[in-house]
């Protein structure tokens, strides 16, 4: 892990991660962009969907990714978040079987019965990778698979730019971001028996130009990324 302060470019008042998103909440679905997390997910070749039987969503707010992972024929799906005001709105959109207001790395679920982890946007939020991974190879089911999605290390340090939002027009808040690099990803995962099965990496392209005109510098830079990881059978 990086202190992400010898990065930072915006400087931005910095809050915790349940303060931040409780505060970003009545603009988040406005604001946090598909060409980020789900545009990945539906780049994954390694993972048949319709097959998977039991998920289980780690930091699922307000029901983003379980939204599209429903869509693709999950049959059930849990959630897990920290922040109760995002459960809420989840909780209103009858997407999953169950939820939990929970640390992402202590969930409190049901260990080897998932045959799909997902973490998508919040590992930025984590000082230490390895009690996430722990707890997700914990949760899978042997030969189960684990997909997380990520901010990209790169855009972090290159752009400086932490998580945030806009709390009122003109005041941007920074919510709590770290640096893990890729090494510290393998690293925490190959202490829990996962194997990197694929990853993709989304580039700014004129896509998110149009969405972010100030990104324009940033062309061809790499702004997130998507590990899938496969959980050992012995």
């Amino acid at each position: 892990m990086l202190d992400f302060s010898h990065f930072d470019r915006r400087n931005y008042p910095t809050v915790s991660v349940r303060e931040g998103y409780r505060a970003w909440l009545p603009s988040y679905a406005t604001t946090v962009e598909d060409e980020m997390d789900l545009v990945l997910l539906a780049a994954l070749e390694s993972v048949t969907w319709t097959a998977v039987g039991h998920a289980a969503d780690l930091g699922c707010g307000t029901g983003r990714t379980g939204a599209w992972l429903r869509a693709r024929g999950i049959a059930r799906l849990d959630g897990v978040d920290l922040t109760p005001e995002m459960l809420a709105v989840a909780r209103r959109r009858n997407i999953y079987d169950h939820l939990l207001e929970a640390d992402i790395a202590a969930t409190g679920l049901g260990g080897g019965v998932y045959d799909l982890v997902t973490t998508c946007l919040v590992d930025e939020h984590l000082r230490d990778l390895r009690p996430l991974y722990r707890e997700a190879s914990r949760l899978l089911r042997p030969g189960g698979t684990y997909v997380l999605v990520g901010y990209h290390p790169h855009f972090i340090m290159t752009a400086g730019i932490p998580t945030h939002f806009d709390r009122a027009p003109g005041e941007s808040v920074a919510i709590e971001t770290y640096v893990h690099l890729f090494s510290d990803h393998v690293a925490a995962a190959r202490a829990v028996d996962l194997s990197l099965i694929e990853m993709r990496e989304r580039l700014v392209d004129d896509r998110w130009i149009a969405l972010k005109p100030r990104w324009k510098p940033y062309r061809n830079h790499p702004v997130s990324f998507a590990m899938v990881w496969h959980k050992g059978t012995q």
